[in-house]
């Protein structure tokens, strides 16, 4: 969509909705107003995420189903939490952030998941898929032991994220104590990206359509209300009331479509606009140019897969986003989404391994955090060769903080016998790729960031499994060598080479290596980078446990010492904004680079 196509738009009729300061408001208005409002709602969600970008398609399923909530409920006084958090854009113009809603995952502005820094109605930061539960049985437990019976507990969790095993393992908890009473608001779309898959689709698919002959959470101890129009608000509103009245875990299911009220966002068969990019175009930068980093994997892996039929691939409820669906529309009977559930696609994949298979598990970098038990103890101890491939990697932009892939590198670098490769462009990634699918001897990892791979960096010369990319010629090395190395993780390479172009200028003898595989360090590398007098890493992954600690190890137990500066990110959260102003902010661009450089020496 372009801004014309934004601008465009008429001006949304927002009269009802603007008068709603708090859940309060919200529960005075009359019945009568309910469907004009839920109107404005969605022409306001259409109008400001085309614009922005985020989580249209949830969003707009859940109109009349936050409307509810908030008139049943009374926020904060009832903790609502959500599952997950990227449904609650409706949730945040009804508890007094419209003003804000412009400003929505923008630096500086409105989270697109809940944030307690932002509103008291926001209790608990999910953005990650299948925690609901767990909070709610824990929240309680707590208003059980601290005498608050009065404040309710409801949780809303979508069919997808019901296929993560952390919600089946709350449920065995809140089930088991009918004197705690939960409302598990089921909000049933029959997604999560895409089609929700394993025998909970069809049992909810025979509880939608009346045909189930056991209903599995009753046989859990739950009680059962539903199935409910979740768009019809006062069907809805009745439902929770008698779910409220019940004072017993109860689970109501609400029937919803991804998103309702949009026609476009319904006719869109791969993922109901489940995320929209910026009705804007971003500023092209020399990053940008080239094709995209999950679209090149995805392009090579079908090539490999045509030559290898060992070769399958596992994800978590992420075909299209991981770029998985080429090789399921060419060989469906190897690609095994396995639901939002990470921690089983990884042990299931040592299975396919076992079995005489090479499984490519691919995930983005942020979601694997939430199976490094599985990679260390499964994988890694049984020395299962399986590729790891992490979309996402690094900074991502504005899905904040849980979403930059940041985390990996240190956890990894714990996992012996891993083997990790970063690619500095698309040519690169099909090489090491290829090369990640041919190892054997145990588990491999690729790791590239969102969006466009840049240019090609063409190499001048190697340094073991590294490459060259400035001049290699052996008078200019000999030189070069007294000075400046530059050592960066995948696509930094090309600020790198910038920033050495610079400090050129400035007299300052650089030398710019791409490692290629940043675990283990290539031992040529370690005695390279000793011949320097300074030696500069850069990555935008969290600096304890990163590359340059790993580096910094090796070169200490060399003869020769550098000085040595690490350059990422600090062990904190970072917060949302477009990838290329985070990296500027952290030093990881060519001005920051070379900066840093020009004031060490």
């Amino acid at each position: 969509m372009s801004t014309s196509d934004v601008d465009e738009r008429p001006a949304v009729n927002t009269r009802l909705l603007e008068t709603l300061t708090s859940p309060a408001d919200l529960r005075r208005l009359p019945a009568v107003e309910l469907r004009g409002l839920a109107d404005e709602i969605r022409e306001q969600l259409v109008r400001q995420v085309t614009r922005t970008g985020g989580h249209l398609g949830p969003n707009l399923g859940v109109v009349e189903l936050t409307i509810a909530l908030h008139r049943v409920f009374t926020s904060p006084q009832d903790v609502i939490v959500w599952d997950t958090g990227h449904q609650t854009y409706v949730h945040k113009m009804l508890t007094g952030r419209l003003g804000r809603f412009d400003t929505l995952r923008q630096a500086g502005g409105l989270s697109g998941y809940p944030s307690r820094s932002e509103s008291e109605h926001d209790v608990i930061e999910n953005s990650h898929a299948s925690t609901a539960l767990s909070y709610a049985d824990g929240l309680a437990k707590g208003f059980q032991l601290t005498g608050s019976l009065e404040r309710r507990v409801v949780a809303i969790v979508g069919d997808g994220a019901m296929t993560g095993g952390m919600c089946w393992e709350a449920l065995n908890n809140i089930a088991a104590a009918p004197d705690r009473p939960v409302v598990i608001v089921l909000n049933d779309n029959g997604r999560s990206y895409e089609s929700t898959v394993g025998s909970l689709a069809v049992q909810l698919r025979q509880l939608r359509t009346g045909t189930a002959r056991g209903n599995v959470f009753e046989q859990l101890g739950l009680a059962y209300l539903g199935p409910v129009d979740g768009h019809d608000t006062l069907a809805l509103e009745a439902a929770l009331r008698t779910a409220a009245l019940l004072q017993h875990p109860v689970v109501v299911h609400c029937l919803t479509r991804k998103g309702a009220g949009h026609a476009p966002a319904e006719l869109d068969e791969a993922d109901h606009h489940h995320t929209v990019n910026p009705g804007r175009p971003d500023v092209a930068t020399s990053q940008d140019r080239g094709p995209a980093w999950t679209d090149v994997f995805g392009q090579e892996l079908v090539a490999i897969a045509d030559e290898r039929s060992d070769v399958v691939a596992v994800t978590a409820a992420m075909v299209r986003p991981t770029g998985l669906f080429p090789l399921a529309c060419r060989y469906p009977e190897r690609v095994f989404d396995v639901g939002i559930a990470e921690q089983h696609a990884v042990t299931s994949a040592v299975g396919l391994a076992t079995a005489g298979l090479h499984p490519v598990v691919a995930i983005y970098s942020t979601f694997l955090n939430r199976a490094f038990d599985q990679v260390l103890m499964d994988a890694a101890l049984h020395r299962a060769p399986i590729t790891f491939v992490l979309d996402r990697a690094g900074i991502t932009g504005p899905d904040g903080p849980s979403h930059h892939g940041m985390w990996d590198l240190a956890l990894c670098g714990l996992v012996p016998g891993m083997r990790v490769a970063a690619p500095r462009d698309a040519q690169q990634l099909r090489l090491l790729l290829r090369t990640c699918v041919d190892h054997q001897a145990g588990p491999t990892m690729l790791r590239f960031p969102r969006g466009r791979s840049g240019a090609a960096l063409r190499a001048t010369g190697n340094i073991g499994a590294a490459e060259l990319l400035t001049d290699s010629r052996p008078e200019v090395l000999a030189a070069e060598r007294a000075e400046v190395l530059l050592v960066p993780v995948g696509p930094l390479a090309a600020a790198s080479v910038d920033a050495a172009h610079r400090l050129r200028e400035l007299g300052i003898r650089t030398t710019v290596v791409d490692p290629r595989w940043i675990i283990p360090v290539d031992p040529e590398l370690i005695r390279f980078a000793g011949e320097h007098r300074l030696v500069v890493t850069i990555e935008d992954n969290t600096l304890p446990g990163g590359f340059g600690d790993t580096l910094a190890r090796a070169l200490r137990r060399t003869a020769s010492r550098p000085e040595l500066i690490t350059l990422g990110l600090p062990a904190e959260f970072i917060t949302a904004g477009e990838r290329a102003d985070l990296l500027h902010t952290h030093g990881l661009d060519a001005e920051g680079i070379t900066h840093t450089v020009a004031n060490a020496v």
